[in-house]
């Protein structure tokens, strides 16, 4: 995260230039750390700045999956009845169809402003964030303190937002930072096959694409945005577990 907002301080050069004459996929040392592409640029940069593009997928796609899930999660586990059953209908249909392949069809059937693209990986993930807050809601809205509320005379909504939303937060936080993870990936995806971030902005899904004929004399224009996919996938796994254990009593006094 920090590489991704200070990349115009650590980039050594331009993403978007290169010497496609002297610096054809030149091998990493010298002037170019990590090596160069197939058009003379050089990979640090564009892993870098391909770093600031898939932080902003991660942080949108999940602030649209965070707030369309946990509203829609609220209200089906509090009111219950035909409300709980329509929104879970709406959620069961859209997890049953793959979430990459999903992306993949819409982005190829109406081609969408890349940013909105953002918000589309961010949409098709809200379903399992809607049934694990219901799964908690259900069990909540029949506690002490918020029975003792009702008693008081709270209006339902003081009650979502004041008494059950903050009992259900440690496993949103925790859900929306493995989120991140997937919504990396399928950005990543996304690109690989061309219908994510296009030329000459810098993606990690791109840049593995653009290298994957070249692995066997040039592997590092692959391998270098495939490790840092796999090293932020893996750093915002261990981020959500280790909160989860941090948020977790019963986990603490395990360990």
């Amino acid at each position: 995260m920090i590489a991704a907002l200070c990349a115009p301080l650590l980039a050594p050069r331009n993403p978007l230039v290169g010497d496609l004459k002297h610096d054809y996929l030149s091998p990493p040392g010298g002037a170019f750390l990590l090596g160069a592409d197939t058009q003379g640029r050089d990979i640090l940069s564009r892993v870098l700045y391909g770093a600031r593009l898939s932080l902003a997928v991660g942080l949108i796609s999940q602030f649209v999956a965070v707030l369309l899930g946990v509203s829609m999660g609220l209200i089906a586990g509090f009111r219950g009845r035909w409300i709980d059953a329509v929104i879970m209908r709406l959620a069961d249909v859209t997890l049953a169809f793959p979430a990459l392949l999903l992306l993949i069809a819409v982005s190829a059937a109406i081609r969408p402003p890349y940013p909105a693209i953002f918000l589309l990986i961010g949409a098709v993930g809200w379903a399992g964030m809607a049934r694990l807050v219901r799964s908690q809601v259900l069990v909540l809205r029949h506690a002490e303190y918020v029975l003792a509320a009702r008693a008081l005379g709270a209006r339902d909504r003081r009650i979502l937002w004041r008494h059950l939303l903050p009992n259900v937060r440690a496993q949103i936080i925790v859900a929306a930072t493995l989120g991140m993870a997937g919504a990396i990936m399928a950005e990543a995806a996304l690109s690989f096959v061309g219908l994510g971030a296009q030329p000459p902005t810098p993606s990690w899904g791109a840049m593995v694409s653009e290298g994957r004929d070249l692995l066997r004399v040039a592997p590092w224009v692959s391998l270098v945005p495939g490790l840092a996919i796999g090293i932020t996938v893996l750093g915002f796994n261990l981020v959500g577990d280790g909160y989860r254990e941090y948020s977790d009593p019963k986990l603490r006094r395990r360990a």
